[in-house]
């Protein structure tokens, strides 16, 4: 026996380190604040104003309303081509996400959209200034070098004249698209992926549980391959190349089948993958409910980005959304499960969606009373207004900005004082 270990008293060696029996222990740990330290420990407690999980789970916005408040946004930009109103779209959605967002890893993805954002406008005008527009044009910028071209490629150019015109009809549309991404890089900021994903219907049930065991491991493969890597160098062993990806790979790839298998067993033994008794009927009617609602959701989407399907986008999305929800409800009574801490669709949820559907819905009235407005001419070329009724419309959509909780500050680091 140790001379340490003989000065101290039988009782206290069980009872650990800090001289409190296991199951007081266990007390104290279980009281644990937001700053991750016991309550009964020497470090300090949180303050009685921080915010603690279970309090933020319950003030939090659903993540669905989330994205129904973001895609109709980018319902509403698919309606206009007026680069004004486009940018105003922008502004508000930007806004919100600024406001809103809250401090985790998942909610910087803003700026990635932002920046494809940026790129297809980029890419756009270059394919109209190097291909051409079929949009004639009399405000000649610049003539490019053309190349000829056989017969068979009759209405396909290189080079030549680059009108404004052309320009500002490419510039017009590929706003409309980049409005579109950044609505959706909105809703990927502020909406929480894992708990949008716990709150997918039964009959996606297990696609939602791949997709979070995915996001779970991803970061430990991640830090494996980082963690190989870093004892390799300090061995003096090369890290790259083809042999150095060989013995860095195979202890990664072994990690994750260790974790696959414990994973499996532990939802085995959990009951995952159990399902009830349907009939043979309600299991084909599931099927084609499923099936028909998604090609009408397409179809109608579809006829939504075109000016020509216009009449008929409307009824057939709705119809085909009608249907879809159907046979997830049908589909959802095969999965026998409980849902843990559900998240709750309350009347802020209901206020977030209301504003960004009233922003689409005023805007189609805008597209159906006053197309002018909202679309400008190109020929002949006109500077661009901003209708008044309409950009108060856009407007609305600030509302998630006044009436969602504000995000918890960020957590502050700790600095350590110098030994």
């Amino acid at each position: 026996m140790r001379p340490a270990e003989a000065a101290v008293p039988a009782g206290s060696r069980a009872a650990g380190a800090t001289g409190v029996p296991p199951r007081e222990r266990g007390r104290a740990w279980g009281r644990v604040g937001a700053g991750g330290t016991p309550s009964g420990g020497r470090t300090p407690s949180a303050p009685a104003g921080a915010a603690t999980p279970h309090r933020h789970r319950a003030t939090a916005l659903h993540p669905g309303a989330w994205w129904l408040w973001a895609l109709a946004l980018g319902t509403a930009a698919t309606r206009t081509t007026n680069p004004l109103l486009l940018t105003l779209l922008v502004t508000v959605s930007a806004y919100v996400v600024v406001t809103r967002r809250p401090h985790a890893p998942w909610s910087r993805s803003y700026g990635a959209f932002v920046k494809l954002a940026l790129a297809v406008l980029l890419i756009r005008l270059l394919f109209t200034t190097v291909l051409g527009s079929p949009v004639p044009g009399t405000h000649t910028l610049l003539t490019l070098p053309e190349v000829p071209l056989p017969d068979w490629a009759q209405g396909i150019r290189l080079g030549g004249r680059v009108t404004a015109e052309g320009l500002a009809f490419a510039l017009y549309d590929a706003m409309k698209l980049a409005t579109l991404l950044i609505c959706v890089g909105a809703a990927n900021a502020l909406a929480n992926p894992s708990r949008l994903l716990k709150s997918l219907p039964g009959a996606l049930y297990e696609m939602g549980v791949a997709v979070v065991v995915a996001l779970t491991f991803a970061p430990n493969l991640i830090a494996d391959v980082q963690r190989l890597r870093a004892a390799r160098r300090l061995r003096g062993r090369p890290d790259r190349g083809l042999r150095g990806l060989l013995q860095v790979g195979l202890p990664v790839l072994e990690g994750a089948l260790e974790r696959s298998v414990a994973l499996a067993a532990a939802m085995d033994a959990r009951g995952y993958g159990r399902t009830a008794d349907v009939p043979a009927p309600v299991r084909r009617t599931t099927a084609a409910l499923t099936l028909g609602g998604l090609l009408g959701v397409c179809a109608g989407t579809y006829g939504l980005l075109t000016a020509a399907g216009g009449t008929y986008g409307v009824p057939v999305l709705l119809a085909g959304v009608a249907a879809a929800v159907a046979g997830l409800w049908l589909g959802g009574r095969r999965t026998v499960r409980t849902r843990y801490r559900p998240d709750r669709w309350d009347a802020r949820a209901w206020l977030v969606t209301a504003s960004g559907v009233a922003v689409a819905a005023l805007l189609f009235l805008a597209a159906a009373r006053d197309p002018a407005a909202l679309h400008p001419g190109v020929v002949p070329l006109v500077a661009p207004t901003l209708p008044l009724w309409p950009a108060a419309a856009v407007l609305v959509g600030l509302l998630p900005a006044f009436v969602t909780p504000a995000p918890d500050p960020a957590p502050k680091t700790a600095v350590k004082e110098p030994s």
